[in-house]
């Protein structure tokens, strides 16, 4: 008998978090298996494409969107919310500071973006460079977790892009969240890739994979 056709959907994920904190560095090594301590920082909005085989019926096309150096003007607008159904927010554990305000994008995260239902998105806490030594909360697993079921995350791993630690795992978590929610809203945040949310060409994917900011 021949095989089903696949399902395919494509959802967009936003990688958020003070500069710095290594948001280009997840990406990179998410996408492309890449790892290097020198990034050249650019203005705008970067982003990367992630193929996953969910499983034998369904293909998932991941699009990464990387704030790319507009954190250091603050609340992000409207536009670059717009359509995300899930989100990371990373910090950096050897600088107490940005976990700091991670509470900060969280609220605008939640203020800017919803569910149909009106819920927030998945959002998971990437507490970032674990391979180097902690400083204040980092060191402190029991009050992430707090921090992190107070509000409302789906959950949090620490993880090294430089020694790829737990970044596939919490990209997992955040898709599983995902397709939970797909299941239940009444017209899902879902959607083939037949119908994209927005076309994504091969010079711009190609263009997505240069310099862009940590």
């Amino acid at each position: 008998m021949p095989l089903p056709d696949k399902r395919e959907f494509l959802y967009k994920i936003l990688v958020i978090g003070e500069l710095g904190a290594g948001k280009t560095s997840i990406i990179k090594r998410y996408v492309h298996q890449f790892f290097s301590p020198h990034y050249r920082a650019t203005i705008g909005v970067d982003f990367a494409l992630k193929v996953i085989n969910w499983d034998q019926e369904t293909i998932i096309r991941l699009q990464l969107w990387d704030i790319a150096g507009q954190e250091r003007f603050g609340n992000m607008t409207r536009v670059y919310y717009k359509e995300a159904v899930g989100a990371f927010i990373v910090f950096d554990v050897t600088r107490a500071a940005t976990f700091d305000a991670v509470l900060k994008w969280k609220q605008d995260l939640d203020a800017k973006v919803t569910l149909p239902d009106g819920n927030s998105i998945p959002c998971v806490l990437l507490a970032n460079k674990c391979d180097q030594p902690k400083e204040g909360i980092a060191n402190n697993q029991n009050k992430i977790d707090e921090f992190v079921k107070e509000n409302n995350f789906s959950g949090w791993f620490e993880t090294s892009a430089k020694d790829n630690i737990n970044i596939d795992d919490a990209a997992k978590m955040l898709v599983q969240k995902i397709l939970e929610n797909d299941k239940v809203q009444a017209n899902g945040n879902s959607r083939p890739t037949s119908e994209p949310m927005f076309s994504l060409s091969k010079d711009q994917d190609t263009k997505s994979r240069k310099n862009c900011a940590c």
